[in-house]
């Protein structure tokens, strides 16, 4: 029977060859949309969830604590102190690790030098996180200072072969490691990724001060892994009181929270996980699901509208004895047929788009052909799609009547109601309204966020670490890079303005109460030229200059902070900056450091020739970007020869701070044009389906002296009725939808009615235009051939 079956559903595919690429079409293109969707959601749902017993590991996370309460914050970062109080006061704890986001750092083999992802951490990290090494003892590897472990393809970096163990590498040339392990290259979708990863030891050798245990100094990670029968709420309640109860004066709190859920949940709000980019992977979900049940709709209306061609068939087969239950197994088998054809032809897509979609979203996604859960979800989705496409025109189909089919009188059984279809299409258009309008307040919430004003200039502005010899000889390179005439200014920090790093509290100042004691500041340490070179605003007062030697002690506030803080007349105030005296000598306005979409925390850039990081400079506008570049990488290398020039362009480096709503942004208008391909594809075979129904009355009136234009707006106006009922349906929901997520920013573009003006008239128009076309097509057959059987 099944072997019959697939015959007729060949012979009628090839028969009907325009519906059977329409069909293939649809359908390829809304499974190839969710495949590349759910391949991306699985990506993300992913984070931290390739390491065995993942479900165990957490991490340690602190809540900014003011002196009512009050949790004013919460950070995934600690002190170095508390992972040995959690390790002796903790029995469910079986590994405990810090760790060290170090960024890229210099290691060399030779002549061979890279800069490349570096971590410091315990040797319990090992445990934690289950590494598959190439070589190596995972038992021993960071237990001697002077050790590393490398990755799979840093170990082919530095060696040819890969053959990397026991051998010496140097770090920030100025120590030599033996390689006591090579492990198998991290997956993009993890937290704590590394190229090379060091020993906490040897942290502590190089940098004495990280010897001593500092709770107030927030800079480091700490991961856990505990017991299978550990209670979290158990250890949170006894970890709630750990900061407090060792540094003796601060009521900050600390508690664990899963590490793989960090990445979609890592948004809170008072203390409490409130969700994060969760919401985003449901928003996909949802248009993964949409598209190809929109897919499965147009599929159903193609079908039906073909029914005419196949009631004969039906009514002569059900003549000769066919049971109903024969005809639907028929019509399904066709329908999954097609299906696996448009799967085939989906995942040919899928592959050819692969790689640009992997450049739109700067991600590493690809199909994994070897494994079994592939096939498992390919058979599914398969007989899923082909059922559900395929179940409507199965039952509507094999319903008919062999005497009225052989009559040519259909008639519409009381089972499925004729309504469904419309309300399938009214179903489509309210999808694709919806996708209209959301991709459009994305863009607009996109653009602006970007037309905020940044509060410094952007343009020709360049940094690079000052790593090296830089960090020695700045005074020799700053005055060797404005002799080149590459720079115009340039100026060392702390840190790089286009990313928020370092916060204190106990900043004090006069008139100021108990509670200011808590409030949190950004900082930045700097020399010399800061505002000069970044192009930042000076609202009151002046720069840092070497024309004032009591500038060694001073700093600037930003508006904000000498708003928070009172004071009308902010020159000249003194204040203690970490318990040392300091004077204000500037006021700048505002910029943004951390997120463009909320308001940064009060500001202080203070003075401070010990605490350098990163080199600013501002390129010279007369030179061309080449030659710039050029004269740096010259200076550069003749003073801090070990290191390659890691220059980096502002511009770009704040560009990244908008990739999540750009993402956003890419997927919904990818996706959503597709959505209404697909949604007026099914809005044709509807079209279609109708212009048949009524062959012999369009035949007739034509007869009596209608005209085209009549005949296409009795064809047009039923079908515009259910776009104006689509409208109805989506803007209301498009509109509580898209509100509901500018709500998660404080900075936030209004939902203006050009918006859902254009929705509105772009949907009509293609709907317009689509059954049109179909319309015209109708009303121009010749009405002889619809009467000529009569």
């Amino acid at each position: 029977m099944f072997k019959l079956n697939l015959k007729i559903a060949l012979r009628n595919l090839w028969k009907h060859k325009t519906s059977s690429i329409i069909n293939v079409v649809g359908l390829a293109i809304g499974l190839a949309s969710c495949l590349l969707l759910l391949l991306y959601v699985s990506y993300e749902w992913s984070f931290d969830k390739q390491f065995k017993r993942s479900e165990n590991v957490y991490q340690v996370m602190t809540n900014f604590v003011d002196a009512k309460g009050s949790i004013k914050g919460t950070v995934d970062l600690t002190s170095n102190a508390i992972a040995q109080v959690i390790k002796q006061e903790i029995p469910d704890v079986e590994a405990i690790s810090r760790i060290s986001n170090n960024g890229q750092q210099l290691i060399a083999n030779g002549e061979n030098s890279f800069k490349k992802e570096s971590k410091y951490a315990d040797p319990d990290v090992l445990k934690i996180f289950n590494y598959e090494f190439i070589a190596g003892n995972p038992l021993t590897a960071l237990n001697t200072p002077k050790s590393v472990v490398l990755t799979e393809g840093m170990a082919k970096l530095l060696f040819k072969d890969g053959d990397a163990l026991n051998k010496s590498v140097r770090y920030n040339n100025e120590a030599d490691l033996t390689v006591t392990g090579i492990v198998k290259d991290l997956p993009a979708n993890s937290t704590n990724t590394f190229d090379f990863l060091m020993p906490w030891s040897l942290f502590e050798a190089l940098s004495d001060w990280v010897k001593r245990p500092d709770w107030g100094n927030y800079n480091w990670q700490t991961v856990v892994r505990v017991n299978e029968q550990a209670n979290i709420p158990l250890i949170n309640s006894k970890m709630k009181g750990i900061i407090k109860k060792n540094s003796g004066n601060s009521t900050d709190e600390s508690f664990i929270f899963k590490l793989s859920d960090r990445h979609l949940f890592g948004k809170f709000d008072n203390g409490k996980s409130v969700g994060g980019d969760i919401e985003r992977i449901y928003l996909f979900v949802a248009l993964a699901l949409g598209i190809l049940f929109i897919a499965c709709i147009n599929f159903m209306n193609m079908a039906t509208a073909k029914s005419e061609r196949r009631a004969k068939e039906v009514g002569i087969k059900k003549t000769i004895g066919a049971s109903r239950a024969s005809l639907i197994s028929q019509f399904l088998t066709e329908s999954i047929l097609l299906t696996v054809i448009s799967v085939l032809v989906a995942i040919v897509l899928v592959e050819i788009l692969l790689p640009t979609f992997n450049n739109l979203l700067n991600i590493k996604l690809s199909i994994d052909y070897y494994s079994t859960g592939y096939w498992v979800g390919i058979t599914t989705i398969i007989l899923l799609t082909g059922l559900l496409s395929g179940s409507y025109p199965a039952l509507y189909l094999s319903s008919f009547n062999p005497i009225q089919t052989l009559k040519r009188k259909i008639t519409r059984t009381k089972a499925i109601p004729v309504s469904l279809r419309q309300v399938l299409v009214i179903g489509q258009f309210s999808f694709a309204i919806i996708l209209i309008i959301a991709t459009l307040v994305i863009y607009k919430q996109v653009q602006f966020i970007k037309d905020r004003p940044v509060g410094y200039d952007l343009n020709l502005l360049a940094e690079m670490p000052q790593e090296g010899e830089l960090g020695k000889k700045f005074d020799l390179f700053k005055t060797e890079l404005l002799k080149s005439g590459a720079v115009t200014a340039l100026c060392q920090s702390s840190g790089s303005l286009s990313n928020s790093g370092s916060s204190f509290w106990n900043f004090e100042w006069p008139g100021m109460t108990k509670a200011d004691k808590d409030v949190i500041f950004n900082q930045i340490a700097t020399t010399y030229d800061f505002t000069k070179t970044n192009g930042i605003q000076l609202v009151a007062g002046r720069d840092f200059s070497k024309s004032f030697a009591s500038d060694t002690a001073a700093l600037m506030l930003s508006s904000t902070a000498v708003k928070l803080m009172g004071l009308k007349n902010p020159i000249g105030t003194p204040v203690k900056y970490h318990g040392n005296d300091f004077t204000v000598v500037g006021v700048f306005k505002d910029f943004i450091w951390g997120s463009p979409y909320y308001t940064d925390r009060p500001m202080v850039v203070a003075f401070s020739q010990g605490w350098g990081g990163q080199i600013t400079m501002r390129l010279n506008p007369d030179n061309s970007l080449t030659k710039n570049v050029e004269l740096i990488t010259q200076v550069t290398k003749q003073i801090n020869p070990a290191y390659p020039v890691d220059l980096k362009f502002v511009n770009d480096l704040y560009a990244k701070k908008l990739q999540g709503e750009k993402v956003l942004g890419i997927l919904s208008n990818l996706f959503g044009g597709l959505a209404i391909f697909i949604s007026c594809l099914g809005l044709f075979g509807l079209a279609a389906y109708s212009a048949e129904q009524r062959t012999k009355e369009f035949g007739v009136r034509k007869v009596l002296g209608a005209s085209v234009a009549s005949i296409m707006q009795l064809l047009s106006v039923s079908f515009m009725k259910m776009i104006l009922v689509a409208v109805i349906i989506g803007v209301p929901v498009a509109y509580y939808l898209m509100k509901k997520w500018l709500g998660h920013f404080e900075f936030r573009t209004p939902i203006s009615w050009w918006i859902i003006a254009v929705a509105i008239f772009g949907t009509s128009l293609i709907a317009f235009l689509t059954v049109s076309f179909q319309a015209y097509k109708a009303a121009k057959a010749n009405p002889v051939d619809a009467l000529k059987y009569e």
